[in-house]
């Protein structure tokens, strides 16, 4: 597996999928090739990934190419350098999730937040789940947070909770 070209190969694929989706191509198994297929597999994405960015660039104008760039290559490290280049076969429950409104030290959509990007982390999600989604977006933006940046924050904290509240909490004391 050639490294060096990853991110101009994710791009060409991206664009692809917008385009796709823009021509009215839907279902994330229309998307890619066998090649391509195989290409997103060694690198720890799946077809999924790309419909839903592709979906929400042409519904939303975001996340944009370049984060979705920047939360791959999180996740691609993690693939390749945690998980030895092998995916789990987990996915995460929904069900389990806590709701769109709980709060913690009143910041909302956080609880939720917090296993959902573990779960992008490990490659984790359910179809029905992105990273980086409407409501991911509004609470990165509201907190001046860059998506990738919180995924490597959660990689690094793991499961303490509280100091990623704790950074959270003081990347808002620290803005303007």
């Amino acid at each position: 597996m050639k490294h060096y070209d990853f991110a101009q190969k994710f791009r060409v694929l991206y664009d692809k999928a917008a385009g796709l989706y823009a021509k009215g191509r839907r279902g994330a198994d229309t998307f890619c090739t066998p090649d391509e297929l195989a290409f997103l597999s060694a690198n720890g994405l799946t077809a999924q990934h790309l419909y839903d960015y592709a979906e929400d660039h042409n519904n939303h104008g975001a996340p944009g190419p370049e984060n979705a760039l920047a939360i791959e290559c999180v996740r691609r490290d993690y693939f390749l350098n945690v998980q030895g280049g092998r995916a789990l076969t987990v996915v995460l429950d929904e069900s389990t999730l806590p709701v769109k409104t709980a709060a913690v030290r009143g910041i909302a959509w956080l609880p939720r937040l917090l296993p959902k990007t573990r779960a992008k982390l490990r490659g984790e999600l359910p179809a029905s789940l992105m990273y980086c989604c409407g409501g991911d977006r509004a609470f990165f933006e509201k907190h001046d947070i860059l998506p990738s940046e919180f995924l490597s924050l959660v990689w690094r904290h793991g499961d303490n909770d509280q100091a990623i509240v704790d950074w959270v909490v003081q990347r808002g004391a620290a803005r303007p």
